[in-house]
């Protein structure tokens, strides 16, 4: 077992990291770009692990078994700090914290490392907070940013960068990992590898649940049954409550088991009236949870309306001859009469509805339902 094992598909950038690891080549920043599922964020975490790894040998850096690679892995390493935000945006005060860390020398390892998962969730000021740290970092700091793509960050920022480009890695390989990590019997594998269409994360919760499989299958189907403007409504509905009811049955637990934590943190009575001090701490937390849930629903919307527009993708590859697999394989024969009753021009406008609605709802102020309904009419 190394560090690399589970970068799927990604062998070009294994080799690039390996050879830095090493030794050649090596930066003070990198950038980690890909589409979500391609692994950005797990091939910085492991380059981390082999930069810092405990092995004299140099070519051995990134064993996955040492104590710094097993702390790194988990997330526990004094000198690597892991960011990644679950409210809409980096904040300037978490930035400023960002840059305070980076410029303390590493305790234990080699590298004092700062990975910063979402640096397309900065605005620009909060950004440029960071510049002065990357074009002149300590001697000892590496930063490795994650980001959708290249254009998501400044171009001040992306060329004081070294690029890694990572790209979404065959079904069948994430079919295998699944297997050989996490035990997932074979045909299952099969199937939730392409239904996430490639998204290792998602594939691996769909092939762990069930109720998650049976709601992506429904979301998958509701083409099938739109046929007038109050169809339109009732499945705009239905994927908003989908898409909702996903992201809060993991926020609800959570944020009762952050507040207990918090206020046996604080010393807080078990009932009354709490201190002033105590209250606004409270009031932070739920300040916090509130924007955590909101990017939560409006991540779990866009998952949804991308599994939508699976079913138009593979209408589209039934009307251009089955070039490629379908992604929804076991709908094939309702695929093959919807692609027989539309055109190719159709669908593509019919995909250009819903990755219109997926812009409108997670870069704008827009009303969900609003957004969805909108789409769904376009569909009809």
């Amino acid at each position: 077992m190394t560090v690399w094992d589970d970068l799927q598909g990604q062998d070009a950038v294994v080799a690039q990291l390996r050879q830095a690891a090493h030794g050649e080549g090596l930066t003070h920043a990198w950038l980690f770009t890909g589409p979500p599922g391609s692994g950005r964020s797990n091939a910085a975490k492991a380059f981390a692990a082999a930069l810092n790894c405990d092995q004299a040998d140099v070519s051995l850096r990134g064993c996955g078994e040492c104590p710094a690679c097993l702390t790194i892995l988990g997330e526990t390493h004094s000198d690597v700090a892991f960011v990644r935000t679950e409210k809409v945006t980096i904040t300037i005060d978490e930035a400023r914290e960002l840059v305070a860390t980076a410029g303390n020398r590493p305790s234990s390892g080699r590298w004092r490392i700062i990975v910063v998962e979402d640096a397309d969730r900065m605005a620009e000021r909060t950004t440029n907070v960071l510049l002065k740290a990357i074009e002149e970092p300590t001697p000892r700091t590496i930063w490795m940013l994650c980001a959708p793509s290249p254009a998501d960050v400044l171009v001040t920022i992306r060329s004081r960068c070294r690029p890694v480009a990572l790209r979404l890695p065959p079904a069948a390989d994430v079919a295998a990992l699944l297997v050989k990590r996490d035990g997932v019997d074979p045909a299952v594998a099969d199937r939730a590898a392409r239904a996430a269409q490639s998204h290792v994360g998602i594939a691996r919760r769909l092939a762990r649940d069930p109720d998650a499989r049976e709601r992506r299958l429904e979301t998958v189907r509701f083409p099938l049954s739109l046929r007038g403007v109050t169809a339109a409504v009732m499945m705009a509905e239905k994927l908003l409550k989908i898409a909702t009811e996903e992201a809060n049955s993991s926020n609800d637990e959570r944020d009762a088991t952050e507040k207990t934590a918090l206020l046996a943190t604080l010393g807080a009575p078990e009932s009354g009236t709490l201190p002033p001090a105590m209250r606004g701490q409270v009031k932070q937390l739920e300040d916090d949870q509130k924007r955590r849930a909101k990017r939560s629903i409006t991540d779990s919307l866009d998952r949804t309306l991308t599994d939508l527009l699976s079913f138009y993708r593979d209408v589209l590859i039934i009307q251009m001859g089955n070039a490629v697999e379908l992604v929804n394989l076991e709908l094939r024969s309702e695929l093959e009469d919807f692609a027989s009753r539309s055109t190719a021009e159709i669908t593509l406008a019919r995909m250009d509805a819903i990755n219109k609605a997926r812009k409108r709802i997670t870069t704008t102020n827009v009303a969900p339902l609003l957004a969805i309904e909108s789409m769904a009419s376009s569909l009809i």
